[in-house]
């Protein structure tokens, strides 16, 4: 027999997502869902899919998927974001790589689709994500704005993508920036640095030559140019906020 897998879900108000993500997971042997109360349609969604949906408050992104991986019950876990997709190339390279046991983890291509285009430039692919690993060898450490995963043993990478329907229009990228450029914000006071004119001028600057430019973001033409504009805002915004941390207090 072959290993059995467990893919673990964190939501909160997803319901414009989560079908189509629970949908591209449905063949795992075990599904977890762990919502944070949402006010939506998200737990019944989850619900039509899976009997193993766990409803608690929000503690925080790494905590959250932390307890979802405490309920797994597979010998792999497939750690997945709402707004997700397993493709199906991804799915048959999952069940080859537990087949063959050779690591303790992996690392998958995220496809990012943006304005209904999958982005391939701009350093927005491919876009290396740890999310395959062995139960009881990964464990998501918490970090001011995005959690990462510490897999222990050693870690490969597999071929086939994992689909990412991000930002849904400029008005979703600019709210979550507000919110990610004040967490790193306060990350970056609490290290004890400060921020200068160069991190409002040339910081921006640079991520958008990075982007459009060095990464060739031009060649995905009017969606390459508003991402590396986008992008280069958010560096603004957190050097912006750290400034006036530092210097109001």
């Amino acid at each position: 027999m072959r290993p059995r897998i467990s893919v673990v879900v964190i939501t909160f108000n997803e319901e414009t997502h989560l079908r189509t993500c629970l949908e591209s997971a449905a063949w795992a042997d075990d599904l977890v869902v762990v919502d944070a109360e949402s006010a939506d349609k998200t737990p019944s969604i989850a619900r039509e899919f899976t009997d193993r949906l766990f409803v608690r408050p929000w503690p925080g992104f790494a905590a959250q998927k932390n307890f979802g991986l405490a309920q797994a019950t597979g010998d792999w876990i497939l750690s997945l974001d709402a707004d997700e997709e397993v493709s199906p190339e991804l799915k048959h390279a999952i069940l080859g790589a537990v087949a063959a046991g050779e690591t303790a983890g992996y690392r998958i291509p995220r496809r990012n689709i943006m304005w209904g285009r999958w982005i391939r430039h701009g350093g927005l692919y491919p876009d290396w994500q740890l999310r395959l690993f062995r139960r009881g060898q990964g464990r998501f450490v918490e970090r001011a704005v995005h959690e990462s995963l510490d897999v222990s043993g050693p870690v490969g990478r597999l071929d086939a993508p994992l689909i990412h329907r991000s930002y849904r229009g400029v008005a979703d990228f600019l709210a979550r920036a507000d919110r990610y450029s004040t967490l790193a914000a306060d990350e970056w006071v609490a290290s004890g640095r400060g921020a200068r004119v160069g991190n409002l001028v040339l910081g921006p600057l640079g991520r958008f030559l990075s982007m459009y430019v060095v990464r060739r973001g031009f060649l995905d033409g009017w969606r390459g140019f508003l991402l590396a504009v986008l992008y280069a805002y958010y560096v603004f915004v957190r050097a912006a906020k750290v400034w006036e941390k530092t210097r109001l207090g």
